[in-house]
């Protein structure tokens, strides 16, 4: 909620519960810190985990390793007898061999490389009560109340699963869990079905309405020892956050799947055996399914909880049994492993083989029953020795039959024929191992054919376990051939960003840009301005160079001086820090360095980058790649402000863009990027007003320190400057500590009187601030001064409280130190400036001296000097560097006006002061008051009502520009001709000039001389006298030609290009006044930054500013807080809190317009279009079974005649 708003209705209660609403928002950064204490504090004392403490040998590890997979160092005895010393120990058991103590492994997981939200997790033992788990998850982790609990279970480790299920997990499972809000518990690794549900889940959250109360939850429940790298979650005191790599595994461990929202880590003291979850998660089911729900708002139903099973071994079935006794209904997929066939076959056999009156409790003693059974238990699990202890177990989950539910699936269907040759491909090289070396070369070739959809049904299925090096070449190919949809997809299945991308890989990108491309045009014209140092670079180089883009040359460090040029020095160079280069080095001194640098093994190549997905960014924004690019900005961590980087990167490159194609995509694509940053920083300020005024003025590392309002004003960002929440940042900036509601009148009341300032007459957003001390305040005023402590001390890049000052002091500085108050100073002193120098010009303007100037005159003088003190100010304290400093006051418009008055002045004075040059200053100082006077349309600018319109007139001046060069050819034209017709011969230079242009441009104005063109004046024709001075007479043989001449120039000029002026003021105005509020907010931004570095006093009161400041900086050294306008520096935990905010609302508009995408009508068609296809494919399918059906009648009618006496019995089966 805005502040005006709660302003405006701090009375009523509906703004009472809004503004507790904006309170708990401001302060959960803060709300941050203390929930981790909390972490800290409880969970290692009530959350414990297991350690294998007695060794227990495996025969098959020759006495090295313990049955719990750890070895014979890491315990502490060895178990040689049970506790009677009767017996060899031969099997380990978790709750024997074990002991309980605190876990060192909770927190928050960030997936390196990933670019999302981080996942809470936590390591806890397998006897830990679950009501204190779901406790945790509710109340700690803020988890969503579920509607629904789906378990799905099976297919563990590296077993293969079949592709109708993974068809049903996509388009039913999830899509059934989306529309409830239901959790899924899953394995949380990436293997198996775990994978694919995770995948699932995914893929189906692009589709959910963005702030939508029903959202699918996946929870990850895997066994510690089978989590590969789980060496990284361990930190007694927690992890906030744990950084985890994905990498490739082997069988005995596997990698966390990121597309999980959270992480139970369940340990039973083994390492790399599976199952010790299974027990933990029935009691978390069954616990979760004894609490209420709040569906439809009545809260007195219980969680429904559903198990689903997919495969399986014959370890599933106590699983599957544990959970029956618990009344938890479970979901078969008929067909898709051994348990759930198994359990399919037995309940279709059984029920078909007794009645359901009869198959009663007394079950197990029926021995037909049993031994049917038995049969189908060796038939499905051969391999197990204990067949009658699994006979009993399968006897016990026929008595809840009634709770199992079996659905059957099928996986029948055609492809296309260029799919079909792709497949016949991939099938071709095919092993028993699921090594993904053999199928590097079809992945390669999926990915020249660009074919996403074979790739991932037959390569990235989960049967092939891909590697790192696998992935790398494939991966460099997607991105140089612009494939980004196999870019996403390997990133999205293994391949680790922050390995892959290393400053020599990135080097190799570059090297890789097109020879006809405008990015490769400009780095090799940098490293043409390094060649021009001949001196310094060795003879092979400049040879390599001349011919391409070299591959001796460290090319990020052009990369990173293209970059600067691009950005305007917004921000500090790029890459400098592997290159171990300073920014205040010189140019010489860095090519010594580089040639130093080159002579060596150049280290910094096999470094990995700091910021991948940004670098991957700016890479695809120069070749203006537009998907991408797009992909790259949804990976980065700082959208809103890489999205301002890539505009102004766009933009600069539109305009060096000669084909117009280009240019125009360029374009689009910056206001593409620009309209990203303006949503996701609409989604942030929505959520949260004073994290969004902190994203603004945040200095980035990764952008070279630059801050979104710096990267907005040079990218002019016109669109992102008109958000409400940049414009409400400006405006409180604007007004300072005053209230915005504050009259001008009472402004400038209190301005000529300033003890006003201690009455009631200024409101004040803390007006009883001093009185803070006596009285504690309320919460709606501590949440007010943390907004205010937040935006209002950004100058000083702090956001503590500073020092009381006192009362008067406070006040003073309150209204002072307002831009609003310099502002009305500067306007007010600017006015009677003005009235001052009129006053001299029309009647204090002496003679030069001894008898001038006046006093008067001399204050004149004196207030011109403290404005070019204010001008060397704004020159010389804004920049790093002499020549930056010069080109950042140029670049401003006015600027150069003011730069103009001052030069016109200073000429003017000094032609003043001498006798035979006093005129000439006096007309200097007239042209020069004019510039003055101009002057005030930018202190207009402010005005909500004149600033548009003051745009409007900027735009409609280019126009007046082309219709003056229109006229200007009239001009001539008719000037010249008009001359030579009417006047004979006419010495005069002056006369000349003014009869050529002066008279045909008032001719426009109605001034017509006909006397003159009648010649009915007095003139003579004699030669002398004219070249003495008098007037020549005019010509009256063509004066029937003049009049037609003058008929057409005025028919030309009044009615054709007047009009056209006119019309083109028309178009201008119609084109301009839709957009000139979004140009004006931009520029008012620049008069609030000028104003806000401007120091309080107005000339020619200035002076003594200006000598506080020089004292300040030169002589006590202290820094300025206004130098840099609107930075804070945030690091540690701050900055990450402030990144994973940032990303969370991107989702959420990612979300929004992905589920947007789809409805749209063109999405539709296709859907439909696709679903006529597989009905068509399953159509033909079916008329082929039935040809065959038809065929094989016949032949059994033929064989059936009665000249065959014996039928084959291989006939018999196959029919």
């Amino acid at each position: 909620m805005s502040q005006q708003n709660w302003k405006t209705s701090s009375g009523s209660s509906l703004s009472k519960v809004s503004v507790c609403v904006s309170l708990y928002l401001l302060t959960w950064s803060y709300m941050s810190d203390f929930v981790f204490s909390c972490f800290q504090s409880w969970i290692p004392k009530r959350i414990k985990k297991r350690v294998c403490t007695t060794f227990v040998e495996d025969t098959s590890s020759n006495g090295e390793k313990c049955q719990c997979g750890g070895g014979r160092e890491s315990h502490d005895s060895v178990a040689t007898e049970d506790s009677f010393g009767a017996a060899i120990v031969t099997q380990w058991d978790s709750s024997q061999h074990t002991s309980e103590c605190p876990t060192d492994a909770f927190g928050e997981l960030e997936f390196a490389g990933a670019g999302r939200r981080h996942s809470p997790f936590l390591r806890l033992s397998c006897d830990t009560p679950p009501e204190t788990v779901y406790e945790l998850m509710m109340n700690t982790w803020g988890l969503p109340l579920p509607n629904l609990v789906v378990s799905v279970v099976g297919c563990e480790g590296q077993e293969k699963m079949k592709t109708w299920v993974r068809d049903v997990l996509r388009n039913g499972l999830v899509k059934a869990a989306q529309s409830t809000g239901a959790w899924i518990l899953t394995g949380g690794l990436r293997e198996g079905v775990s994978r694919c549900v995770g995948e699932a889940v995914r893929d189906h959250g692009a589709t959910a309405p963005a702030l939508s109360q029903k959202k699918v939850i996946a929870v990850g429940l895997a066994p510690w020892g089978m989590v590969h790298n789980r060496h990284q979650l361990v930190n007694q005191q927690g992890s906030f956050p744990a950084r985890y790599h994905v990498q490739n595994t082997s069988q005995d461990s596997y990698c966390l799947d990121n597309n999980c929202q959270a992480f139970l880590l369940v340990d039973d003291g083994s390492a790399g055996h599976w199952g010790g979850e299974r027990a933990f998660c029935a009691r978390l089911e069954d616990h979760i399914s004894h609490q209420r729900t709040g569906i439809g708002g009545s809260g007195n139903i219980e969680i429904p909880v559903l198990c689903i099973l997919i495969a399986g071994d014959a370890k599933m079935l106590e699983r599957l049994d544990t959970s029956l006794k618990k009344d938890t209904p479970w979901l078969v997929l008929a067909g898709s492993g051994p348990t759930a066939d198994f359990i399919s076959d037995l309940l279709d056999d059984v029920c078909s083989a007794s009645p359901a009156a009869e198959v009663e409790p007394t079950l197990s003693s029926n021995s037909e029953q049993r031994d049917r059974v038995r049969e189908k238990v060796r038939k499905y699990f051969p391999a197990q020795t204990d067949v009658e202890k699994l006979v009993d177990r399968v006897l016990s989950i026929y008595h809840n039959r009634e709770l199992i539910t079996v659905f059957n699936g099928d996986q029948d269907g055609s492809d296309d024929f260029d799919t079909v040759l792709l497949k016949a491909l991939v099938r071709a090289s095919k092993r028993i191992s699921s090594d993904a070396s053999e199928y590097t070369e079809e992945l390669k070739l999926a990915v020249a054919w660009n074919r996403l959809d074979i790739a991932k049904s037959e390569l990235f299925n989960g049967d092939i376990q891909w590697k790192y090096e696998d992935l790398e070449d494939s991966m460099t190919d997607a991105l140089i051939n612009n494939k980004p949809q196999f870019v996403r997809l390997f990133c999205e299945n293994g391949l680790n960003i922050l390995d892959y991308l290393t400053y020599g890989r990135l080097e190799n990108l570059y090297r890789s840009l097109p020879d006809g491309l405008l990015a490769h045009a400009l780095l090799r014209k940098c490293l043409m301005e390094r060649i021009d140092l001949t001196t310094l670079i060795a003879p092979h180089e400049i040879t390599l160079a001349l011919c391409a883009i070299p591959v001796k040359p460290v090319l990020i460090l052009k990369v990173s001086h293209l970059l600067s040029d691009l950005l305007d020095d917004v921000c500090q160079p790029f890459y400098y820090k592997p290159l171990k280069l300073k920014q205040t080095n010189s140019t010489r001194r860095t090519h010594k360095y580089v040639n130093k640098l080159l002579s060596g093994e150049c280290g910094y190549r096999r470094e990995s980058c700091r910021s991948p997905w940004e670098t991957l960014f700016i890479w695809a924004v120069l070749q203006n790649r537009t998907e991408m690019a797009v992909y790259f900005w949804e990976m980065t961590g700082e959208s809103v402000l890489s999205a301002l980087g890539g505009c102004k990167l766009l933009r600069e490159l539109a305009k060096l863009e000669k084909d117009t194609e280009n240019k125009l995509a360029m374009k689009e694509l910056a206001r593409k990027f620009e309209k990203l940053a303006h949503d996701v920083f609409g989604e942030c300020h929505q959520n949260n007003e004073s994290r969004s005024f902190t994203l603004l003025i945040k200095k980035s590392k990764v952008w070279g320190e630059a801050t979104c309002l710096q990267m907005a004003t040079v990218a002019d960002a016109r669109l992102f400057f008109s958000h409400s929440g940049v414009q409400s940042l400006l405006s409180q900036i604007w007004w300072g500590e005053m209230k915005r509601s504050t009259p001008v009148w009472k402004l400038v009341l209190t301005f000529f009187l300033p003890p006003l300032i201690y009455t009631d007459l200024i409101k004040f957003r803390f007006q009883s601030y001093h009185c803070m001390s006596k009285h504690k305040p309320s919460h709606e005023v501590q949440g007010i001064i943390s907004l205010f402590l937040t935006v209002f001390d950004l100058s000083s890049g702090s956001s503590k409280v500073k020092p009381k000052k006192p009362f008067v002091v406070s006040q003073w500085r309150k209204f002072w130190f307002a831009p609003v108050t310099a502002f009305l100073g500067n306007v007010l002193m600017y006015f009677l400036f003005l009235c001052l120098f009129a006053y001299v010009l029309l009647v204090n303007f002496k003679p030069p001296p001894p008898d001038g100037p006046s006093p008067m005159e001399f204050v004149l003088y004196f207030w011109v000097f403290t404005l070019v003190c204010e001008e060397i100010r704004q020159t010389f304290f804004v920049g790093t560097t002499f020549v930056q400093m010069i080109r950042n006051y140029i670049q401003d418009v006015w600027n150069k006006c003011d730069l103009t008055a001052i030069v016109l002045f200073i000429v003017g004075l000094c032609g003043r002061m001498f006798p035979f040059s006093f005129e000439f200053g006096r007309a200097v100082m007239a042209i020069d008051f004019l510039v003055f006077t101009l002057r005030l349309i930018h202190i207009f600018a402010v005005h909500k009502q004149l600033g548009p319109k003051i745009i409007i007139v900027g735009k409609m001046m280019k126009d007046v520009f082309f219709f003056l060069f229109f006229l200007a050819v009239w001009l001539a034209a008719y000037g010249v001709a008009n001359q030579a017709l009417l006047y004979s011969y006419d010495p005069r230079p002056l006369w000349i000039f003014r009869r050529v242009f002066y008279r045909p441009y008032m001719h426009i104005f109605g001034q017509i001389p006909i006397h003159e063109m009648d010649g009915d004046m007095q003139c003579t024709n004699n030669i002398t006298e004219i070249e003495a001075g008098e007037e020549p007479c005019v010509n009256t043989n063509a004066n029937w030609l003049v009049v037609i001449l003058l008929v057409v120039y005025l028919l030309s000029t009044n009615i054709v290009l007047v009009n056209l002026l006119i019309a083109m003021f028309s178009h201008t105005f119609s084109k301009v006044q839709e957009n000139s509020d979004i140009y004006w907010k931009f520029q008012r931004y620049n008069l609030i930054v000028e104003y806000h570095s401007r120091p309080c006093l107005a000339p020619p009161f200035i002076i003594f500013s200006h000598l506080h400041l020089l004292i300040k900086r030169y002589i006590r050294r202290i820094p300025s807080s206004k130098s840099k306008h609107f930075v804070l520096e945030l690091h540690g935990s701050k900055a990450s809190h402030l990144h994973t905010w940032e990303s969370v609302h991107k989702e959420i508009l990612l979300s929004a317009q992905n589920k947007r995408q789809r409805e749209t009508d063109t999405a539709q068609l296709k859907r439909t279009a696709v679903k006529v296809d597989t009905v068509l494919k399953q159509m033909t399918e079916i008329r082929d079974h039935n040809r065959r059906l038809r065929q094989l009648e016949a032949e059994v009618r033929v064989l059936l005649r009665p000249g065959y006496m014996v039928l084959p019995v291989f006939l018999i089966c196959s029919f």
